[in-house]
């Protein structure tokens, strides 16, 4: 087979045009009705009933609200996973739009609708034209945005790739600030690792008058969140890369008392182990010794969230080659930058080879976790495309 024929008989954007619409229409009834982490009962049922109207065998309540739904073709052993997350956000939207969340106070701020409708748009082509040979495992994931036990641990821990063998996993997130089309790749590192620290300060509350009679929390606090600021300037590589902030700061509740604590949370991000462990020891011992300095104690709970994506290189460049087939070399970024958001794909890849990757949500987008945040719907053929023509190359018929 020439290699222009090759090219034929593989999914291209415009095969899907019949289907647009409907998957559209599901995306946007999705982004209507979200659900937060461990609360997908509703989108794992629709997602389950389309996938067996059109023929897959799906497996429900894997790790919670999760699913796979497995289609085979032919007799070779070869498998593959995609994987697509559900969850939605504690956000109030504030789009204005037809579609916008009808549950008050949660919106899909992260694209997980769309990753859904794209991921069910290759499902349904590739339901109706087979045009492979193996094993294809959908995977359908709760709670991404949980942070701490997520959807993609609950399902290793329900055995997933035990009883749905992947020999390669692959995944996508949209990226607003590049145009909607365009695939990002990167080999090794690729999204950071994400923990979270709580802090209590915890001092000797008194009169808003008297203050030499306490040992000021608020004090103490506002001069430790500068004082870690110092942790990735003074203790870090800056060849490496790292990031701390204070999202969070309470105390108090009137301005006539010094109270007896104050609280804090941290986010905290890394791409290498060496790094991790040095963070966690400095920010520790910054918020001892700092509380100390004052006459104050610090209560620390060091929380490990998500570890550093690792995409692998033969898999990774697998999935850029049908990106450049499928839209153009210059449609195509590789390498991409790393991102310090965290991922929790990154337990998948873990224990199988793959690719996490990124697709252009829009340039002059809100970014992810916004409240005006809107997934882009000219994504939905080209990322259904591109998920169908990755099993089916993954998957190649084999002639002869």
């Amino acid at each position: 087979m020439t290699d222009a024929n090759a090219a034929k008989a593989y999914c291209r954007v415009d095969d899907l045009d019949d289907i647009r619409e409907d998957i559209v229409g599901i995306r946007r009834h999705l982004h209507q009705h979200p659900e937060l982490s461990f609360q997908e009962a509703d989108t794992a049922a629709l997602v389950a009933a389309r996938l067996e109207e059109w023929g897959y065998a799906v497996t429900r309540n894997i790790g919670g609200n999760g699913l796979v739904g497995t289609l085979r073709a032919g007799s070779s052993t070869r498998s593959i996973g995609l994987r697509a997350d559900m969850d939605a956000l504690p956000i109030a939207e504030q789009t204005g739009l037809p579609y916008a969340s009808r549950n008050h106070g949660t919106m899909h701020a992260c694209g997980h609708d769309g990753h859904t409708a794209m991921l069910l748009g290759a499902a349904r082509h590739l339901a109706r034209t087979r045009n492979f040979d193996g094993t294809l495992n959908l995977i359908f994931q709760p709670a991404e945005e949980a942070g701490f036990n997520s959807g993609a641990q609950k399902m290793l821990e329900d055995r997933l790739f035990e009883r749905f063998p992947c020999d390669a996993v692959f995944g996508i997130h949209n990226h607003p600030g590049v145009a909607a089309g365009t695939f990002m790749f990167r080999s090794g590192p690729f999204m950071a690792a994400c923990d979270t620290v709580k802090i209590r300060i915890v001092g000797k509350g008194s009169h808003a008058a008297r203050p030499h009679l306490s040992v000021d929390p608020v004090v103490t606090a506002a001069s430790l969140v500068m004082a870690l600021q110092t942790v990735v300037a003074r203790n870090v590589d800056p060849m490496e890369t790292a990031v701390i902030t204070v999202g969070s700061l309470h105390a108090g509740n009137a301005s006539n008392v010094i109270p007896e604590y104050a609280t804090m949370e941290l986010s905290v991000r890394s791409f290498k182990p060496e790094v991790r462990e040095l963070l966690e020891v400095r920010i520790r011992e910054l918020a001892e010794t700092h509380a100390a300095s004052y006459g104050a104690r610090a209560e620390i709970d060091y929380l490990r969230g998500y570890p550093v994506l690792v995409n692998s290189d033969a898999e990774t460049e697998f999935a850029r080659s049908v990106a450049v087939e499928l839209v153009g070399e210059e449609h195509v970024i590789a390498p991409f930058g790393p991102i310090a958001g965290s991922e929790d794909f990154a337990y998948f890849l873990q224990q199988r080879p793959g690719c996490f990757l990124r697709v252009g949500n829009g340039q002059g987008q809100p970014m992810l976790h916004n409240a005006h945040y809107d997934f882009n719907d000219e994504n939905i053929p080209v990322g259904a495309a591109y998920w169908t023509r990755l099993v089916e190359r993954w998957l190649a018929i084999q002639s002869g």
